[in-house]
């Protein structure tokens, strides 16, 4: 058995887990919770990318909206970061080889990467672009992966169900 699979089953088996995969209420509550995270970590990161593209909050500058917005993404990162670990202690094994969960963490590794690359390059200069002028083309792009990875986190995490 690989390390990665006898760490899965080791995490499986601790009794916590073990309680959440055999609750008949804990892990959809648990789900839930992850979902409803999700909802308003997404929400939020997708109103600042639809602000760098032009297309949503054109009056508003983008350092103010995410000076709003970036304290519940981080709110809802949070959450959905705990619960979805707990969710997969409680099916670790299963997911270990679930493409749908790997395929969904490699693309929130690439959206990590691109949250890192866009802060340390075009949100670094934002007061020179903030008031008037164009969004720079590096931070449109930006924004545009963004929305493309966090969709398709989305849609493996649903797949996940389906495809064992």
């Amino acid at each position: 058995m690989s390390s990665v699979l006898a760490f899965c089953q080791w995490l499986h088996d601790l009794p916590i887990s073990r309680a959440l995969s055999e609750s008949d209420w804990a892990f959809p509550i648990v789900e839930s919770v992850h979902v409803l995270a999700l909802t308003l970590m997404v929400g939020t990161v997708a109103l600042v990318d639809l602000r760098l593209l032009g297309i949503a909050l054109r009056r508003e500058q983008v350092s103010v909206v995410a000076g709003q917005l970036l304290p519940l993404m981080w709110i809802g990162f949070a959450v959905m970061a705990l619960s979805g670990a707990a969710l997969f202690a409680s099916e670790a094994v299963r997911l270990a080889g679930s493409v749908a969960f790997q395929l969904k963490l490699v693309l929130l590794l690439l959206a990590g990467a691109n949250l890192v690359v866009f802060h340390f390059t075009a949100y670094r200069h934002v007061a020179t672009w903030d008031r008037g002028t164009a969004t720079p083309r590096g931070a449109r792009i930006s924004a545009a992966v963004s929305l493309l990875l966090w969709s398709g986190i989305v849609v493996c995490g649903r797949m996940i169900a389906y495809f064992h």
